[in-house]
């Protein structure tokens, strides 16, 4: 039979809270919107097994949802279950294939590339690729894959029917990043995710079921956010970056950024020049407060301390309970363990909408050695392909790519938009990155204005009229008679991106859009 794996529930009689019935609890779980259950006992004997699996298949029967049990295949037969969760220590899967009725469904668990591999080649229906999370349900004999280790697993699965489910610790509170961040590169997603706790824990099974329910259904609107991108061209990507600075002028959003403390009054000043009210807080105490009325959240890791490092996973997860912008700028990350593994804890709890670094930044990201890094700055000439880089970055992550540098590379993982502009002395003052991180996400925010999508197909215009902005003022700022040196060049800058008009972008701005399957030696 065909199976929806969306809502994926793992029975864990242990977890249901005192005085209430398991029976119970599993039926508030399929009227809640659970689409497959599968019933684990590993330390409950064979005769109460038996009348557990019973019991939990005609429930499931009557809402028509489809049962496997774990590991026991013993069982599986007995109640006429429609198949069998094994582990990689269990029954060998062509075995199991022989002793179950023909059309039973068999998922294995995996934990990294080689598992899922054998996995196809043995015929599995579906994996369990896990654990995403620490997990309290079962004891874990392997390590952790993270939310980014889904994606190359996924990548296995390209060009096959065998489905995917995430496990380990999935909860309401990081499911929509789990459904973001395992991505492949190639596009395939995960077909749903398995839950234990979440719901076997809670005293209200039917109401967290259709919390998550309705997170997965939501996220089927940005399963391909950038559908625009088939249709983009240097002329009317233009013309949507005009029409968003006007908008960002009626709009004034309010930027919360948490950003490097060198540049923070030159950040704040940027912001304001635009037309965005900034908001300098790195409290994790006001995270919440503040997600709820600024437009945009930048996360700029420049000056990164223990403190204003739960500032920054805070404020990330709630701007992403409220489906808001979060820019990331991950300054120097190649730079120190501590910085390397922040970023790390930072995706693996929240969606970006952006990431914007310069090429030996995200080089360390994606632990390439093509470019190398010492301190914020990068060594060497760049990526040879970068179109390639940037497009690729954004479909592992889920996000826009901004990659700044003499060129600018803008990416959201369909389309490369590169940007021309600017001026050398634009990269001679302190933080020039950091106030493009600052321009990138006061543009997201009023591009983003009342949207539901997590990174909705305005977030790549957002990006490209940020950077736009910033270089176009830089090279007007430049030509300014009393601008001499770095010194004079910043408060011009400023002055230069206050009165920034449509018709100075639109002489001035040096657009290329390269399409979907372009690269970086293509001309278009």
């Amino acid at each position: 039979m065909a199976i929806d794996y969306s809502l994926y529930l793992v029975t864990g009689r242990t977890q249901i809270p005192e005085g209430m019935d398991y029976l119970y609890s599993l039926e508030e779980a399929l009227t809640g919107g659970v689409t497959v259950v599968q019933i684990r006992e590993k330390e409950t004997e064979t005769n109460e097994f038996l009348e557990i699996a019973l019991a939990s298949k005609q429930l499931c029967d009557k809402f028509n949802v489809p049962l496997l049990i774990n590991d026991r295949i013993d069982i599986a037969l007995a109640v006429g279950a429609h198949g069998v969760h094994l582990g990689q220590t269990d029954m060998p899967i062509e075995v199991a294939r022989k002793l179950l009725p023909e059309g039973s469904i068999i998922g294995i668990s995996v934990n990294s590339v080689l598992e899922a591999r054998d996995a196809v080649k043995r015929g599995a229906d579906y994996i369990g690729v896990g654990a995403v999370y620490g997990t309290k349900t079962k004891a874990l004999t392997n390590p952790l894959v993270g939310v980014t280790g889904v994606g190359p697993i996924l990548d296995v699965l390209v060009d096959t029917n065998v489905k995917a489910v995430a496990i380990g610790g999935i909860k309401e509170s990081n499911l929509l990043r789990v459904l973001h961040g395992s991505t492949s590169v190639l596009g395939r997603t995960l077909d749903g995710v398995a839950v234990v706790s979440d719901i076997m824990a809670s005293e209200d099974p039917q109401t967290k079921s259709k919390a998550l329910r309705q997170i997965l259904d939501s996220y089927k609107l940005d399963i391909r956010p950038y559908a625009f991108s088939d249709t983009i061209t240097a002329e009317n990507l233009l013309d949507s970056a005009v029409d968003l600075m006007n908008a960002l002028l009626e709009q004034n959003p309010l930027v919360h950024q948490i950003t490097n403390n060198v540049v923070a009054t030159q950040s704040a000043n940027i912001t304001l020049a635009l037309g965005a009210s900034p908001l300098m807080a790195t409290a994790p105490a006001e995270a919440a407060d503040i997600a709820k009325i600024a437009s945009a959240c930048l996360i700029n890791i420049g000056t990164l301390t223990p403190e204003t490092r739960e500032g920054m996973l805070r404020s990330g997860f709630e701007c992403n309970k409220l489906r808001k912008p979060v820019v990331l700028d991950p300054v120097g990350v190649g730079a120190s363990g501590f910085r390397q593994q922040t970023v790390h804890d930072l995706i693996e709890l929240w969606q970006p909408s952006v990431i914007k670094g310069n090429a030996g930044e995200l080089a360390a990201m994606v632990g390439s050695c093509e470019v190398l890094s010492k301190g914020v700055d990068s060594v060497g000439s760049g990526f040879r392909d970068p179109v390639t880089f940037v497009r690729n970055m954004a479909r592992r992550q889920r996000c826009v790519i901004v990659l700044t540098g003499e060129t600018d590379y803008i990416s959201d993982g369909e389309v490369v938009v590169a940007l021309a502009n600017g001026d050398p002395l634009l990269g001679m003052i302190t933080g020039s990155g950091c106030i493009t991180g600052s321009c990138i996400a006061a543009y997201c925010g009023a591009a983003t204005n009342g949207s539901k999508a997590l990174v909705s197909p305005t977030t790549l215009v957002g990006a490209v009229t940020g950077v736009l902005a910033l270089t176009v003022a830089a090279e007007v700022a430049a030509r300014r008679k009393d601008v001499q040196g770095r010194g004079t060049f910043l408060p011009a800058l400023i002055d230069k991106l206050s009165l920034l008009r449509e018709e100075t972008v639109r002489n001035a701005a040096k657009i290329k859009v390269y399409g979907p399957k372009a690269s970086f030696d293509d001309e278009e």
